[in-house]
């Protein structure tokens, strides 16, 4: 499973910073995750059998077993390598075994990994993998449960010719349905048959802990989650072909987590490429507002893996859409999500007759290119930070130009300084160098 070496070339470097970029940008950045992944996973394995764990062989043979399916089946690989929760179970698992710490479920669970594509390319094979309180989880696919109280540190798992598995004594058929002791994850996918996403509401890392919803994502939630997918869906074909094209691109995952009194939470994670964690959604269109704010932080991501913007900094500012002081490097992730908001509204407003788009719109076009002010005046960002950097402020430049109305530009305004008094009170001791809302 040999890493390639990834660079972004400077056309599509170009439209990203933009703000945009596209099918083609978005391939680039999933090809460059997808290295990361395998390497990720390799320094598991030979950090494994060089500290000497007790998974070192299952994970040593797991990874023996991908190999062995990729030179026939790669795309089964990337189904269950690249599921969102395995990177972050990889990223926690390496960290701890540098840092001489006991990994949370441990390298083993490349054998659950393993096993999951050998499955999707219908080739036998036998793997270990660990099920902590009965639980094995399946990358993808879902969690079985094994009977009995002694359940072993690892368990067999065989994955057969006809397409069955077995572990710990359960036989299990992947696409037959809910059963005892089977819990598949749900999938949404939308009328055209375009976009498919899974909802994974089982695998262990999933998400932060803290922040998901207690037990599975209930099952009279789906039919609003696949509603409100499919609008979303329709208006990004319609109106925002560009975010519909990286949507399919870079999102493959739903996580659900807790939501807020109104409205809806989401969030990104680099260790967690490829999902959005999100509450149940209002209503199509702010799913659609929550796709285009999201795939903008997996893109940045993705070219932080590849490229170096900032110098190391420790200075913090205030965020025109966050409740405490960031960093720069937090202000980069800001400002550039919210220039994918601003496209967004911007688009929105010419196909609704109401003035909510106009006001996100004029509020988030000013409070990004506020941000990236601070930016270019901070002396942190490198050469190609500074281009990328400008690049993104050249397209906030022009909309600012754009006419809005007068009712939307006052109402903005008054959210902007709302949130900024609400800091100031917050953050005592802070001096905010954000900008306000102008005509």
């Amino acid at each position: 499973m040999p890493p390639r070496h990834h660079r972004i070339p400077d056309d599509v470097l170009t439209r990203l910073a933009a703000g945009g970029g596209g099918a083609e940008a978005a391939r680039h950045l999933a090809a460059a995750e997808w290295s990361k992944r395998r390497l990720l996973v390799l320094r598991l394995a030979r950090l494994a059998a060089d500290s000497g764990h007790p998974h070192a062989e299952a994970a040593d043979h797991a990874y023996d077993v991908l190999a062995e399916v990729e030179k026939k089946r790669p795309d089964a690989v990337r189904t269950a390598l690249g599921h969102p929760a395995v990177g972050a179970w990889a990223a926690q698992t390496v960290g701890a075994l540098e840092r001489g710490r006991t990994p949370a479920l441990g390298p083993g669970h490349l054998g659950a990994v393993a096993a999951v594509a050998a499955l999707k390319a219908g080739m036998p094979c036998r793997t270990e993998a660990p099920a902590p309180g009965g639980d094995l989880a399946l990358p993808a696919l879902g969690r079985l449960s094994l009977p009995g109280p002694d359940v072993p540190d690892l368990v067999e798992v065989h994955v057969h010719a006809d397409g069955r598995m077995t572990a710990g004594g359960v036989r299990l058929r992947p696409g037959q349905g809910e059963h005892p002791g089977w819990r598949p994850l749900h999938r949404l996918a939308t009328a055209d048959g375009r976009l498919s996403l899974l909802v994974d509401d089982l695998h262990p890392f999933r998400w932060t802990p803290s922040t998901l919803i207690e037990g599975r994502l209930p099952e009279p939630e789906l039919p609003r989650w696949q509603e409100c997918l499919e609008s979303a869906w329709q208006t990004l074909r319609r109106h925002h072909w560009t975010i519909a094209d990286e949507t399919r691109e870079l999102v493959s995952v739903l996580t659900p987590v807790q939501g807020p009194a109104q409205g809806m939470n989401s969030a990104s994670a680099a260790d967690r490429f490829g999902t959005v964690a999100m509450s149940t959604p209002p209503d199509g269109r702010w799913l659609a507002s929550t796709f285009a704010h999201e795939v903008q932080h997996a893109k940045l991501g993705a070219i932080l893996d590849v490229l170096r913007l900032l110098e190391p900094d420790d200075v913090v500012h205030y965020a025109p859409w966050r409740p405490d002081p960031r960093p720069l490097s937090g202000l980069v992730q800001g400002a550039y999500a919210y220039l994918g908001v601003s496209g967004f509204w911007r688009r929105q407003r010419e196909h609704e007759s109401d003035l909510r788009p106009h006001i996100e719109f004029a509020r988030w076009r000013e409070s990004a290119y506020a941000v990236t002010g601070t930016l270019l005046d901070s002396g942190r960002l490198t050469d190609i930070g500074e281009r990328f950097v400008s690049g993104m402020r050249a397209t906030l430049a022009a909309w600012l130009a754009e006419p809005v109305p007068p009712a939307a530009l006052d109402e903005a305004r008054r959210e902007a300084e709302a949130h900024l008094d609400a800091w100031r009170a917050r953050n005592p001791g802070f001096s905010p160098d954000g900008g306000a809302i102008t005509a």
